[in-house]
C-alpha cells in the first residue's frame, strides 16, 4: 500500500497535536509531533547553557539528537523528557530556537526520515509548506486567541502549573508574531490546505472532521 502523509499546521493552542495523535491512532499511522522535536532541542540548549550565537555547538547537539516517539512519550537520547519539554521555560524559548536556520534544516531531514517507512501524520507550522509540500492531505487549524489561551492554560494545569489566561494570551501573541515573521519557514497556510476553525469544536469533532476528509466521506 502506498504511504500517506497528512500535514496539520497552525498556531499554538488550536488543538493540532491532540487531534493529530488521536487521528493517527484511528488511521493506524505514525504520529510525529514536530513541535516536541523543537522543544527537545530547546531543552538541550538550555540544559547545556548553549548561547544562541554558538552555532557550532547548536548544530552538533541537533545533529546528534536521537529522537523517538512512543505513543505520547518523547524520548531524547534514551531519556524520557515528555514532561520537561512542556515546562514554561522551554515554552517561552522554543519560538526563538525554532527560528535558527541550522536547527530547522537538520530537524526537517529527521522529520522526512520518519516518513520514509510509514504513513505519517505530522503537525507543526511548516509541515505542508516546507517539510512535506507534496503531502496527500493538508490542514491548517485556526482558533480564537482567548480560546487558545484557555486550552493552553489547561495544558499547564495538567503539568502542575497555574498561569493566568492574560499572561498566556500575551505569550501566544508573541509566539504568533515570531512564528509568522521569521525568515526560515514561517507559519503560513499552504495554498492547497483545508482551513479548519476549531474555536467552537471539541477534540472529537476536530478528529472526525479531518478523518472524514481523509477517508473521502465528505
Amino acid at each position: 500500500m502506498d504511504k500517506t502523509i497528512v500535514a496539520i499546521d497552525g498556531p499554538s493552542g488550536t488543538g493540532k497535536s491532540t487531534t493529530a495523535r488521536i487521528l493517527a491512532e484511528k488511521l493506524g499511522f505514525l504520529y510525529i509531533d514536530s513541535g516536541a522535536m523543537y522543544r527537545a532541542i530547546t531543552f538541550e540548549l538550555l540544559r547545556n547553557n548553549v548561547k544562541p550565537t554558538d552555532l557550532k555547538k547548536i548544530t552538533e547537539i541537533t545533529a546528534n539528537a536521537n529522537m523517538t516517539f512512543d505513543g505520547e512519550e518523547f524520548i531524547l537520547n534514551g531519556k524520557n523528557i515528555t514532561k520537561e519539554i512542556r515546562s514554561l521555560e522551554v515554552t517561552n524559548k522554543v519560538s526563538s530556537v525554532s527560528a535558527i536556520k541550522e536547527i530547522r534544516k537538520i530537524l526537517v531531514d529527521k522529520q522526512r526520515a520518519f516518513a520514509a517507512d510509514s504513513s505519517v501524520i505530522m503537525d507543526g507550522r511548516d509541515i505542508g509548506t516546507v517539510v512535506f509540500p507534496n503531502a496527500n492531505f493538508k490542514f491548517f487549524l485556526v482558533c480564537d486567541l482567548k480560546t487558545r489561551a484557555q486550552r493552553r492554560r489547561q495544558d499547564f494545569i495538567d503539568h502542575g502549573l497555574k498561569i493566568p489566561v492574560e499572561k498566556i494570551m500575551e505569550e501566544l501573541n508573541k509566539r504568533d508574531k515570531i512564528d509568522s515573521s521569521r525568515k526560515e519557514s514561517p507559519l503560513k497556510k499552504a495554498k492547497d490546505a483545508i482551513e479548519v476553525n476549531t474555536t467552537n469544536m471539541i477534540i472529537e469533532e476536530q478528529v472526525n472532521f479531518l478523518y472524514r476528509k481523509i477517508k473521502g466521506l465528505d
